[in-house]
């Protein structure tokens, strides 16, 4: 299984989800629901750490990523995007709004690309 995850570059940066879940299985139940069970953990639980480590808006920044993966595009343009971001000026040289701005899709498009087509509600 290993060499299989290894060799598909779709699957490289959900490794360590697939062994995590592989050392959890267990023989009650079926291994789909138990999938997409620790699957939607893991997608809240890593989605709840960049919300705190970078001061994000909750509600909006969950509504803003079930879209992302409903729609199968997380959007970066527009206004949506900064409707998730913490109030930050526009006007300092460094650390300003263009920086957190990038700083954020950055961390989003990690996390989509990790979690995107995994568990019920990615499909």
């Amino acid at each position: 299984m290993n060499k299989a995850v290894s060799a598909s570059p779709s699957l490289r940066n959900k490794k360590d989800l697939i062994d995590d879940f592989v050392d959890t299985v267990s023989m009650k139940g079926t291994v789909d629901d138990q999938w997409r069970e620790f699957i939607d953990h893991r997608r809240d639980e890593e989605l709840q750490t960049i919300i705190r480590e970078e001061g994000l808006k909750l509600q909006p920044t969950e509504r803003f990523m079930d879209e992302a993966f409903r729609d199968g595009l997380l959007q970066t343009s527009g206004t949506a995007i900064t409707t998730i971001l913490p109030p930050v000026s526009r006007f300092i040289s460094q650390g300003g709004h263009g920086e957190k701005k990038q700083q954020v899709i950055d961390k989003l498009s990690r996390f989509f690309g990790r979690f995107r087509g995994l568990g019920e509600n990615q499909d």
